[in-house]
Parts: C-alpha cells; sequence; structure tokens
C-alpha cells in the first residue's frame, strides 16, 4: 500500500533533503528510522518526495509517499507484547513509532501519514509548490527565534520596488538566468505569483508558488529582487534578465536560511492519476528536477 507523509524539519544541519553517503540528509535521516521499524519484514523503505530542497533549506509542509507490503506495515504496527491492542489505524500507529525513534527533539518531524489515495504520486501529481523567504531590513525589529530562517541585511529596502519587480517575473517564462544547469533539464517554468509583503515585526517576506522550481532557482530570483531593493538595479533589470535566459552574475544568490517550503498543492482525488501521468510525460521530454 502506499503512506502518504506530511513532514516539516529544520534544515540547518541538514546537507538538503537527498540521501548522499556520509552526509546527515533529510531523507537519509527519515529512511534510517523506517529501515529500524521494518528491520525484520525485509523491507527496505525509500521515499518519493514532492520538492527535493538544498542544504541549508527549512520545510512545513514537505509532501513524501512510501510503498510498503501491507503485511511488513502490519508487522511493524501490532501490539507490541504485553500492551493492549490500539485503536488507531496501522498508519497512526507508524506515524508514534516513527516519531518515537527520531526523538521528542528531532529538527525533522513527521506530522501526518495517512494512507495515500488511488493514483497518488507525491512528485507528479502535484499541481504547485509554495516557499516563502524571510529578509530583515533595516527597519525590522529582529527577532532572535527567528534567527535560523531570517536572511538580515543591514540596510533600508525598498519594498515597492521589490513588489513591481517581482510582478514582472510572474508567468511561463525560460528560468534560465536563475537556475543552476543541469545536464538535459529545462529551466522552462510557469511562476504562479510572486508577492512581498511585511510582517508585524517589519521583517520582508516574499511568497513564491510555482508548478515546478529549477535548482537554485527561488533563491536566484530572490537575490535579483533584493538587489533591486537595495537599489544596485533597476525595477525592470530582473525581467530583462529573464528575456536573455542565460545565467549572470548581476546579482548574488541569497543564503539557504531564508527559504521555507510551505505547502505542496495536489488535484481532487479522481484527477492524481491523471495529473501524474502528464506530468511523467513531460518529464520524459525533458528531465526537471525539483529542487529549490
Amino acid at each position: 500500500m502506499r503512506l502518504r507523509l506530511g513532514i516539516a524539519y529544520d534544515g540547518t544541519n541538514f546537507n538538503g533533503w537527498s540521501r548522499q553517503p556520509g552526509q546527515r540528509t533529510v531523507q537519509g535521516v527519515l529512511e534510517d528510522g523506517l529501515a529500524t521499524l521494518f528491520r525484520r519484514t525485509g523491507v527496505a523503505p525509500r521515499l518519493t518526495v514532492a520538492g527535493r530542497t538544498d542544504a541549508g533549506v527549512h520545510a512545513i509542509g514537505q509532501v513524501a509517499h512510501l510503498d510498503v507490503p501491507f503485511d511488513a506495515l502490519r508487522a511493524v504496527t501490532r501490539p507490541r507484547r504485553g500492551h493492549p491492542a490500539e485503536a488507531a489505524g496501522e498508519a497512526d500507529v507508524l506515524e508514534r513509532r516513527l516519531t518515537g525513534i527520531l526523538g521528542a527533539g528531532a529538527d525533522v518531524v513527521v506530522n501526518g501519514i495517512d494512507r495515500a489515495p488511488d493514483g497518488f504520486d507525491a512528485r507528479f501529481s502535484a499541481l504547485w509548490r509554495r516557499y516563502e523567504y524571510r529578509v530583515a531590513d533595516a527597519s525590522a525589529r529582529r527577532d532572535p527565534l527567528e534567527r535560523h530562517r531570517t536572511v538580515v541585511i543591514p540596510r533600508a529596502l525598498d519594498d515597492q520596488a521589490m513588489s513591481t519587480a517581482a510582478e514582472q517575473l510572474v508567468g511561463l517564462h525560460d528560468f534560465a538566468a536563475f537556475c543552476k544547469p543541469r545536464a538535459e533539464a529545462t529551466t522552462i517554468r510557469t511562476l504562479q505569483s510572486f508577492r512581498w509583503r511585511r510582517s508585524d515585526d517589519g521583517t520582508l517576506v516574499a511568497s513564491l508558488q510555482a508548478d515546478a522550481f529549477c535548482h537554485s532557482m527561488v533563491r536566484a530570483l530572490i537575490g535579483a529582487v533584493v538587489a533591486v531593493g537595495e537599489g544596485r538595479l533597476e525595477v525592470g533589470t530582473p525581467a530583462e534578465l529573464l528575456r536573455a535566459a542565460e545565467r549572470t552574475n548581476a546579482f548574488n544568490v541569497m543564503p539557504a536560511k531564508g527559504l521555507v517550503l510551505i505547502e505542496v498543492g495536489y488535484p481532487d482525488d479522481h484527477e492524481l492519476e491523471t495529473r501524474a501521468t502528464q506530468t511523467r510525460a513531460r518529464r520524459r521530454l525533458q528531465v526537471q528536477p525539483e529542487q529549490a
């Protein structure tokens, strides 16, 4: 059966999502915890994620799926010797036991495990991903509790100019100027929204939503627009760079710590399989890695 997992993590001490030899990653920590639970079943749990994140990037709305034989799941979640049977279903018991392995103070949390609807694929069924990026400029009130997910710029930023520049980047474009190049990977994306707002403490918060993001795209877009806010680029320059469709050093890619994956959107259950089929068909033609 296929299980859907909701995942949140503080990316500070992770070398990104994807498992890598000798590195601490979110996927590695979760799969190692699952492997401990399934160690007597012969199952080697593997997670498929909605969006791979880079080192230092956080998430509160990450989604992954896990395929496990029902017999193995039942074996892992059966009542322990000397303990009464639990009223909760297998997915709920698995969530509770995995949480116990990860630890109460873990920097990665599984905040929900459910049986996935028919046709669900965490990666290919997704319609969009939404990220936020936090920047504290000279007018913001510093909050030490937010220091791991906020980038500090000790100058005043022109948020109106930043909003105007961001709006000009929305739409279906080739984002080659804002993506790290990868062999056989397309850089064509639909940026559905890109907005800035000030929070109550004056921190600038960007919200970006797209069908998918190519490697480093979010942090590059933020970097270009922050350069507008600093007065180093004209308001229309990011759009001009977009039309040029080639990598540039006109701005700096922003640090990972300010970036949080907020939510992944999916269609209604009866449309999940169709969406996954359509996405796979497109990506067979051109590989489209998702990594922000």
